[in-house]
Formats: structure tokens, C-alpha cells, sequence
């Protein structure tokens, strides 16, 4: 495989393996097991002396392919294919961790994640501190001698605030420790942690990789030496295996994610710009505007902007529970990434489990919305956010 190849043909053509009947389409191995031509062969494959498939759970062709194609799209040695977003966040972080070690990471996390560092880890003699991760400074100062791995989303979930992940990654540098970014919101096209010095990304492919609602899926990606190491044995007793059907599937999506995203983009980028002119809307946070708090940062580790916006409607909750609820085209779903446009209302959604105080640090209050732009026809959604909006005068 060409590893010069640019992201679109990567997405199309990369890691596909064909069998003897030479499809076209990627085959789906449903198999839990696989045989060996004799007993001293399946010995030479459980002891590594021979490359090959053992047990699903392990792997499979099928997932292989998924693992390195999105492995040449990152521009990393090696991946694992989780059965979720969840899956691979836990795995990526515990796996590396023992009691005693500290987690130093960025609050404004998606409600699940923020769980795994901050209940999940110490119930294990993991500690754990939560900072406002947009100021190095704090970075600098939440580091213990016992700091064994940082973690941030960038941009957040769901106030799309965004860390500069270079800086951070030196510090992690200075003192021996991983950086962990999931890089959802961003997707792989428009940021590449491990280029600004990261040691493991994660996605949800959930997500914008599948896009199209249909099923789960989370990956790890990694040097191989970090993944063997660290996650390697984890994953395989552990079971956090994805289901090869599932990577078929996102084998699928992953071909039409630039097209995706970049009409997407475009989306979203329209509807921040009209948000920002309308009178029911205290403010708009979206990374592709020059009014976003770290547009500096951006310009220096984005490409792009994002398929997501956050605004915050001045009539508070009962203000955005009337605009969600008039929307015709845009649907209410606590998904992202999706082909179809999505809004939700976080407080009482992804991160209702938080307190009002974390909430209020993460800047999440009543008006606050999140909107997960689809690739539908521009025109149609800013239409469809007119109406809705006219509503709120009455």
C-alpha cells in the first residue's frame, strides 16, 4: 500500500485485504476462531513465530482492515478497534495505570469520560485532577510527581472550547508522561494529534467515522511500542473487542467521511454566522470564527473548522426546549457526527450527571445548545433555524 497517498484515496483504498475470490467490497470474516493446518502451526501462532488470526476477540481480517486504514489517516504505527467510544477511551487510560499513579486532566469533558477519571479511576487508588485545561499554566501546576497520563478532548464536548495540544504534550514530555487526546469533535481530517506531539488518540467512530447513525465503534491509536506495551494484553483479556460486522460497517462510512465533513462544515459554518446576527442568541462558540476565545490556538493546530456548534439562547432552558422542539428538519438526538443535522440540550442530556456548579464551570446553562450539523442542503437548515427562531419572539 502507498503510504503517500492523500486522505480521500487512504479512506477508499487503505489496508484492504481481498480473498481468493477477489471482491470488491471489503469481506466480513464472522468467525469467533480460526484453524491451523496442524498442532505445531496453531503452537508457532500463539507463541508469535507466525503472523495470523487466533480468536476473534483478538482480532480479525476484517477489523484489521479498519485498524490500518485509520491508522495511514492519523499517521500512526498501530490501532485497536474497540466495541465503543467508551471502550476506547477506558482501555487507552487504564490500561497504562496502576493504583497509585495520577490522571491529570482537562474538565470539559464529555459526561462519560469525565466519569471514567473522575469516579471510575480512584475506586482503583487512581487519582485524578480536573483542570481548566485551556491555560497551560494549570497544566504545569496540576502535575504531581506520580502524573502518569493526561488527558483532554479537544475541541470539548460540548462548549467546543479548544487546548492547545502541543503545549500540553511538552509538559507530558518533561516529566515521562502520555497524553491521551480523543479527537472526535475534530475528526482526523482537520487535527493530527500525534503530529503536534500527543502519544495516543482515540475516537468515538460512533461517530463521524461511521456517520450515518447505524452502529458502535471506538478506536486507540498509538506508536506500536506504546500498544504493545500497554494496551496490548489489556484488550485481549479484557474483551473490548468490536465486532467485525461493525468494522465492516465503518469500513463503509470511513470511504465518504471527507465528503461528509466537508459539506458538513460548511453547514455548520453558515448557521454559526446567522446565529451570531440573531437577536435570541446570547453568544455562538464555533472554532472556524475569528471570535472564538482561542482562535490563535486553532489557526496553529486545525485545518479546518468543525461540524458542530454551541450557542446560548438568552430565554435560557425554556427558550431552548421551544427552539428544539420547532425545528422541523433538525432533529433532537444526543448523537454527533451524524449525516442528519442533531441538536440536543446538554444540561439535560450528555451532561446532566454533573453538578450546576461543573456545569456552570464549563460554561453549560440553561440556553445552552449543541448542534451537530448533517449534509443536508444549507439553505434548508438555515430556513429551518429561521422559523424556529421566530418563535422565541412570540
Amino acid at each position: 500500500m502507498s503510504k503517500n497517498w492523500r486522505p480521500a484515496t487512504q479512506l477508499v483504498h487503505g489496508g484492504t485485504l481481498r480473498s481468493q475470490f477477489g471482491e470488491t467490497s471489503e469481506a466480513i470474516y464472522l468467525t469467533q476462531g480460526f484453524v491451523y493446518d496442524s498442532s505445531e502451526a496453531a503452537e508457532a501462532r500463539f507463541k508469535g513465530e507466525t503472523d495470523g488470526f487466533i480468536y476473534a476477540r483478538y482480532g480479525s481480517p476484517t477489523n484489521d482492515m479498519f485498524e490500518k486504514r485509520m491508522c495511514m489517516l492519523e499517521g500512526a504505527e498501530d490501532a485497536r478497534a474497540t466495541a465503543s467510544g467508551m471502550a476506547a477511551v477506558s482501555a487507552a487510560i487504564l490500561c497504562q495505570l496502576k493504583a497509585g499513579d495520577h490522571i491529570l486532566a482537562a474538565r470539559a469533558l464529555f459526561g462519560s469520560c469525565r466519569w471514567v477519571v473522575e469516579t471510575l479511576a480512584p475506586k482503583y487508588g487512581i487519582e485524578c485532577t480536573l483542570i481548566d485545561g485551556r491555560d497551560l499554566a494549570n497544566w504545569e501546576a496540576g502535575i504531581r510527581p506520580n502524573t502518569k497520563v493526561m488527558f483532554l478532548e479537544s475541541p470539548t464536548n460540548p462548549t467546543l472550547e479548544v487546548i492547545d495540544i502541543a503545549g500540553v504534550a511538552k509538559l507530558a514530555d518533561q516529566i515521562g508522561a502520555k497524553l491521551v487526546v480523543d479527537n472526535v469533535f475534530a475528526t482526523p481530517l482537520f487535527q493530527k494529534p500525534l503530529e503536534l506531539g500527543a502519544h495516543v488518540v482515540i475516537y468515538s467512530a460512533t461517530k463521524h467515522i461511521d456517520g450515518q447513525g447505524r452502529c458502535l465503534g471506538g478506536v486507540v491509536l498509538s506508536s506500536k511500542e506504546w500498544i504493545d506495551e500497554n494496551l496490548h494484553d489489556y484488550f485481549r483479556h479484557t474483551g473490548p473487542a468490536m465486532s467485525p460486522f461493525n468494522a465492516w460497517t465503518l469500513l463503509k462510512g470511513i470511504e465518504t467521511l471527507p465528503l461528509r465533513v466537508a459539506q458538513q462544515t460548511k453547514n455548520a459554518s453558515a448557521i454559526a454566522d446567522f446565529l451570531a446576527e440573531q437577536m435570541q442568541v446570547a453568544r455562538v462558540i464555533y472554532p472556524g470564527r475569528a471570535d472564538h476565545p482561542q482562535a490563535d490556538i486553532i489557526a496553529k493546530q486545525m485545518t479546518g473548522g468543525s461540524t458542530l456548534v454551541a450557542f446560548e439562547l438568552k430565554g435560557g432552558k425554556e427558550a431552548a426546549f421551544k427552539l428544539q422542539n420547532a425545528l422541523e428538519v433538525i432533529r433532537i438526538s444526543n448523537n454527533l457526527g451524524d449525516a442528519k443535522s442533531l441538536i440536543t440540550h446538554p444540561a439535560t442530556t450528555t451532561h446532566k450527571n454533573l453538578s450546576d456548579e461543573a456545569r456552570a464551570e464549563l460554561g453549560i446553562s440553561g440556553g445552552t445548545v449543541r448542534l451537530s450539523c448533517g449534509i443536508e442542503d444549507t439553505a434548508d437548515l438555515l430556513e429551518d433555524f429561521a422559523q424556529a427562531l421566530s418563535g422565541l419572539a412570540n
